[in-house]
């Protein structure tokens, strides 16, 4: 039986994240797909509260959340350090990551949802986000600076999901001449071998975000 097991979905950017950290870490571990429209006892036993992925099972203790997650894999195994050992930095990485979290991958989504008059708020709302972590990069190149930290796993759907949504929402973010620091940024992490080798085929999260979209408007054309 495996030590650490994670329940996750293939075709989920939070999911993806605590697969990067375990593997920065050296830690094996099994994986177990769920069907996120037909969810398993399992993941109701393991995350009653909110009875979503990921959750991180270690020696049979559940941990949900992906960023909670990734606060215990680096508490845990203490080998490839991903967080600033100085407190102020620390806490500063974990700000931007909640940001992200909370202000451009919502904010995204919530655009390429969007149609109409609401679509171009939502997009110009989405741009603003990004803005930010654009200055962040200035002068690093990666977040955490010569190596690939926290926050550049925190932030690691941008490169693989992000032009996904733009692609299926019709739209455009974050392009290398808006963006150009976030642009070289995205290049240098998505051709690290590690993260190479453990992201999803692009056409397989095209059919699931297209799939995904065409559900939730289908459940708000049948409100009207």
């Amino acid at each position: 039986m495996a030590e650490v097991k994670v329940i996750g979905s293939s075709a989920s950017l939070f999911c993806l994240r605590v697969e990067w950290a375990l593997k920065f870490k050296g830690v094996e571990y099994e994986y177990l797909e769920e069907d996120l429209r037909n969810k398993s006892p399992m993941l109701l036993k393991y995350n009653p509260v909110y009875k979503k992925i990921p959750v991180l099972l270690h020696h049979d203790k559940s941990i949900p959340e992906s960023l909670v997650i990734l606060d215990y894999v680096e508490e845990t195994w203490k080998d490839n350090p991903l967080m600033p050992e100085d407190p102020y930095e620390k806490a500063t990485a974990r700000f931007w990551a909640k940001f992200a979290d909370e202000k451009c991958i919502f904010g995204a989504w919530g655009a390429c949802r969007a149609e109409g008059e609401e679509k171009e708020k939502a997009i110009e709302s989405a741009i603003e986000s990004f803005k930010f972590l654009e200055k962040q990069i200035e002068g690093k190149k990666f977040f955490s600076g010569e190596q690939i930290g926290y926050l550049d796993l925190v932030l690691g759907w941008i490169p693989i999901y992000l032009n996904v949504m733009e692609e299926v929402g019709d739209m455009k973010l974050v392009g290398a001449e808006r963006f150009p620091l976030l642009h070289e940024w995205s290049q240098n992490f998505i051709e690290t071998p590690l993260i190479k080798e453990c992201s999803p085929a692009r056409d397989k999260l095209v059919n699931y975000f297209t799939a995904s979209l065409s559900y939730l408007r289908s459940l708000e054309t049948k409100k009207q």
